[in-house]
Parts: structure tokens; C-alpha cells; sequence
């Protein structure tokens, strides 16, 4: 048995913050969770569809692990990353930092974790990882999936191995804080502009606030996209408020950072951008619960609703990272 002692084993709203709150106060660091996403540039928009999804997908952050690696170049963290196709070698590069005291992050897909309460293939899933033994692995994940937490080593190597979209090769990871971080007013407005120009200027439609706007044309098509609404729009809606988002489609993360940003630097575009965040993010949580409602009675009056708030989310989000972009 190997267990790193003294872990705060604390569950948050978002499965890659909660699990780099592990790694971090290990360190000595504790940094809110709204403030590690905001640190990590992490809310995005991405309408995803693909002939060969049963169902679109809504995302509201960036992509699995491009906050860790973000959050890392802001604070001056040393991140060490190890990925293999070997589960041998995958199994060592976890238990050599565990063994040396050492918490690890652990990118895996959540559908072979045996607590896991939503059994759907979800390759980006992140937790961080204190202590194993003959029959169990000890990990941290979100509140809403209990926070310390155990799975079998069989159903762990499951997870890892998993292959498909958004999944990594058996990643590992950990974190090393410098001696002394910078003061985090110096990296808050990097940080923001640089989350505010990706979604001001997206390479592609499905990104950024013109994503929302084409999810704005396509969300009230949904029940002629499905071939099981009552399980498919649901489902998109829990997604959207409940699976690890931290409610809105992260929206709600983004706005209580800008609130503690606003805090530390005095400026008439934070504040405006708080301001819009706070509307975006009551909109949001509509919007899914108009999809819901959709699926559930089969009526699209509920989705052309959606779409009609999409489109002026698309305007406000826009309108807010305008803002932001000028700090």
C-alpha cells in the first residue's frame, strides 16, 4: 500500500480544477477554483457534430488539458507530463511519484470508473490520483461523484486505455510549484485576453461566440436530429448544468472569476465583464433547462425558445469578451 500524506482529497465543480487543486495545495498553493479556470484561460464554446455522433455535443471549456498546460505557462508551475501506449510503463509513471509522496493527475475516460454515476464514454475526464493498494486505486474527482473516492485497478487500467475521441495515452501528470509564484494581478490580465481573443476570433463557425450563434440555428432542429429525444435532450441539458461544469456550460465558473478578479485590479471592463457573465450565466442555465423540457414533452416550441436565447448569448458573450479584450 502507498499513500501520500497530508492530500486535501477535496471534490470542486469541474473535474480538471478539482484535480489541479489536489496537485496545487500539495504545494502550498490554494487558489480558488473559479480562479484556477479563469488562470487557465478555460471557458470556450464548441458546437460539435460529426455523421457519426448519435447526438451534438455542447462544450463550454477548452479542450482536455489545455487549462493544466495554460494555468502551468501563468504561474511558472513545472509540469511533468508522461504518456505511453504501454500499461506496464503507464502503471509505473504513476506509482514512482506516489511512492515518492507525490500526487498525480490522471487523464482517463469515465465510463470504467466503478463510482462513476453517469455511464457515458467521456475521454477528457481528469482526476488526481493519492494512494493505491492490492485491489484499489484512491483518486480525487468532482463533489458530485463523491469527491476521495476508490475504483479497482482493473476498472482504472480500463479507463486509461480507453481509445477515441478527446482520449489520451495513458497521460500522467504532476506538478511542481517555484518558490515563490508571481503575484496573481500580474498574470490575471494575460490570462483574459487571452481566453477573450480565442472566442472573439475562432478559426472555425462552431467555435467561440459564433459557435453559440450556430447552435442558436441548429438547437431547435434537435428533435428532428435525434432517434431518442427523450433520452438525448436530457441528457444534453445535464450536461450543459450538472456534469462537472459547474453550472451554465461553465459559465458560472467564469462569472465568480471575473468577481475575484474584479476584487484585485480596479477597471470599468472587468466589471462590465463580470456584469455579462452574471446575465450570460442565468441564461444558460434556461437554455438547458428549455432543452430539457423538449426532450421530455416533445414539443419544439421549447427548443425555437432556446435557439432565440442562444442567439442573444452569442451577442452578450461577445459583447463581454469585447470588453475584457481591452483590459
Amino acid at each position: 500500500m502507498s499513500m501520500v500524506k497530508d492530500v486535501d482529497a477535496r471534490g470542486m465543480q469541474h473535474c480538471e480544477t478539482t484535480a489541479l487543486g489536489v496537485l496545487l495545495r500539495r504545494e502550498g498553493l490554494g487558489v480558488s477554483e473559479p480562479m484556477l479556470f479563469g488562470l487557465g484561460s478555460g471557458l470556450s464554446f464548441i458546437y460539435w457534430d460529426t455523421k457519426a455522433m448519435g447526438f451534438p455535443f455542447l462544450g463550454g471549456r477548452v479542450k482536455p488539458f489545455e487549462l493544466t498546460r495554460n494555468l502551468a505557462n501563468v504561474l511558472g508551475l513545472e509540469l511533468v507530463v508522461a504518456e505511453t501506449t504501454s500499461p506496464r510503463k503507464a502503471w509505473q509513471n504513476v506509482t514512482a511519484p506516489l511512492d515518492a509522496g507525490r500526487p498525480v493527475g490522471l487523464q482517463l475516460d469515465s465510463y470504467h470508473l466503478d463510482y462513476f454515476t453517469t455511464k457515458v464514454h467521456f475521454g477528457g475526464h481528469v482526476v488526481a490520483m493519492y494512494g493505491y493498494d492490492d485491489q484499489s486505486a484512491y483518486l480525487v474527482d468532482t463533489a458530485p461523484q463523491g469527491g476521495a473516492v476508490t475504483t479497482s485497478l482493473e476498472a482504472l487500467a480500463r479507463a486509461r486505455a480507453e481509445r477515441g475521441p478527446m482520449t489520451a495515452r495513458h497521460r500522467s501528470f504532476t506538478i511542481t510549484a517555484p518558490g515563490s509564484l508571481p503575484p496573481l494581478q500580474d498574470r490575471i490580465v494575460p490570462a483574459i485576453k487571452t481566453c477573450a481573443d480565442a472566442f472573439l476570433h475562432p478559426p472555425i463557425a462552431n467555435l467561440g461566440y459564433r459557435g453559440i450563434e450556430k447552435a442558436a440555428q441548429l438547437v431547435p432542429r434537435w428533435l428532428q436530429r435525434s432517434d431518442n429525444p427523450r433520452e438525448d435532450l436530457p441528457r444534453a441539458a445535464v450536461l450543459m448544468e450538472r456534469a462537472g461544469t459547474g453550472g451554465a456550460l461553465f459559465r458560472n465558473l467564469y462569472r465568480d472569476f471575473l468577481a475575484e478578479c474584479a476584487q484585485l485590479i480596479d477597471s470599468k471592463h472587468l466589471r462590465t465583464g463580470h456584469s455579462l457573465y452574471g446575465e450570460a450565466a442565468g441564461l444558460w442555465s434556461q437554455v438547458a433547462a428549455l432543452v430539457a423540457t423538449a426532450g421530455d414533452s416533445g414539443e419544439t416550441t421549447h427548443l425555437v425558445q432556446a435557439g432565440s436565447l442562444l442567439h442573444e448569448l452569442s451577442r452578450i458573450e461577445g459583447e463581454a469578451m469585447q470588453a475584457l479584450s481591452r483590459l
